[in-house]
């Protein structure tokens, strides 16, 4: 592979930024100002995403993710490891073509790999070393002194291609702090761009994670990126806490999917930056949800219905208290501050066991009917029945109810009322 596109200079490309829009959280406990101003968004869905187990994405795939996260605004796409296969090197060369977002491509601290990413003609190199002593050992086999010198070497080789230069101390969270600090430094003496910590097996806390941020936020002047890993479910909570302790930049997966229990979930991310912080990512909301289903497909990895944002009852209410409050007003028992609109997605008011009158009426005045009090409660009588049989109430079921009621259409009580 090496030699395609030797001399050719890696170029940063500008994106127009969308006009803000405001946001507004309502009076509270959690009302608060927003503790960062900006936040950039780096997608690896089709990098560190693509190594979810029993996951692997086509070059047509891996086209057509890209063209949906370039059309939305994403600031970096980390289109795969352009040195893994001919095939890889295809795909992150012509993402890199046909995108205006940046591309990244990973890379070793091991000069075939760097020179892969260059010859891809990527506009940014992610290169990356283990630190941890677990990992120094027991999976890379080099020694500390090792891995600061190729790190180096690796950064320098990236920065005198003149292509913008990213570099992770993977397994940071688990990394003696002073040697932490030594890599750290060694590479920004070079010129590295970013740092990024990577969360590597999601040990990491909130507060914790923030005060790593802050500290390594000392050793250098690079921006500072942030990779959090799901094992304990707070990869989401630990990218936030990276923006609120300097971080200008946080790596995210499409519906979380990634090695292991996955990454920061892209949709969580975006949407708690834009719509609890207040902060505009410059990301085109409204396509969420079509990206989260493109991306399920084409991963084989389902999205469960409970998943924040973009499951199936993100937006969903069956309970009778809830449903006839989202009725009266959304903010009732939403956030408010996320309404399905904003993602792309549509409100739903689910029938069964636990549905109340409100929901029913609603439904029966949506499907075209004109009830009386008396024969909402009998429908509804007859849905929680059939819910709590564990049965779904369909649309269809429900026009079944209104029948065997006597329900009529509203334009038949209309014309009985003119006679």
């Amino acid at each position: 592979m090496t030699g395609r596109w030797r001399g050719v200079q890696c170029h940063t490309r500008q994106r127009a930024r969308r006009r803000p829009r405001r946001v507004e959280f309502f009076d509270g406990t959690l009302r608060t100002t927003a503790e960062f101003d900006d936040a950039r968004i780096f997608d690896t869905t089709l990098r560190d995403g693509e190594q979810s187990p029993r996951t692997s994405f086509s070059y047509d795939d891996k086209r057509d993710i890209a063209a949906l996260l370039d059309a939305m605004g994403v600031h970096v796409v980390e289109a795969g490891f352009p040195v893994n296969s001919d095939a890889e090197f295809a795909a992150v060369r012509d993402i890199a073509e046909s995108t205006t977002s940046t591309t990244c491509g990973l890379a070793r601290v091991v000069d075939e790999d760097v020179e892969a990413a260059l010859d891809a003609n990527v506009d940014m190199v992610h290169v990356f070393a283990s630190t941890s002593d677990v990992q120094l050992e027991d999976s890379m086999h080099a020694t500390r002194e090792e891995v600061v010198e190729r790190s180096v070497d690796a950064v320098q080789r990236v920065r005198d291609a003149g292509c913008e230069v990213m570099f992770s101390p993977m397994d940071a969270t688990r990394t003696d702090p002073d040697f932490l600090q030594e890599v750290v430094e060694a590479v920004s003496e070079v010129g590295v761009d970013w740092i990024n910590i990577p969360d590597t097996c999601g040990v990491a806390t909130p507060a914790r994670f923030a005060k790593l941020v802050e500290q390594v936020g000392e050793y250098t002047d690079a921006r500072i990126d942030v990779h959090t890993h799901d094992d304990f479910g707070l990869a989401s909570a630990n990218a936030l806490a990276g923006f609120e302790a300097g971080a200008a930049q946080a790596q995210v997966s499409v519906n979380g999917i990634g090695e292991r229990a996955g990454n920061a979930a892209f949709e969580e991310v975006v949407m708690a930056v834009e719509s609890i912080h207040g902060v505009d990512t410059g990301i085109d909301t409204t396509r969420i949800t079509e990206l989260a289903r493109m991306v399920e497909e084409k991963s084989g990895v389902p999205v469960p219905a409970n998943k924040p944002v973009v499951g199936d009852n993100a937006f969903a209410h069956e309970s009778g208290i809830h449903a006839a409050g989202v009725i009266e007003n959304a903010a009732t028992f939403e956030p408010g501050v996320m309404t399905p609109e904003m993602v792309g997605a549509e409100r739903e008011l689910v029938m069964g066991k636990h549905t109340g009158v409100h929901s029913v009426r609603e439904r029966l005045r949506e499907a075209g009917y004109d009830p009386t009090e008396e024969q909402v409660r009998a429908v509804t009588r007859k849905v929680k029945d059939h819910g709590a049989e564990k049965q779904r109430v369909t649309e269809e079921r429900v026009r079944e109810f209104a029948d065997e009621v006597g329900v009529e259409q509203a334009a038949e009580r209309v014309t009985e009322g003119s006679r």
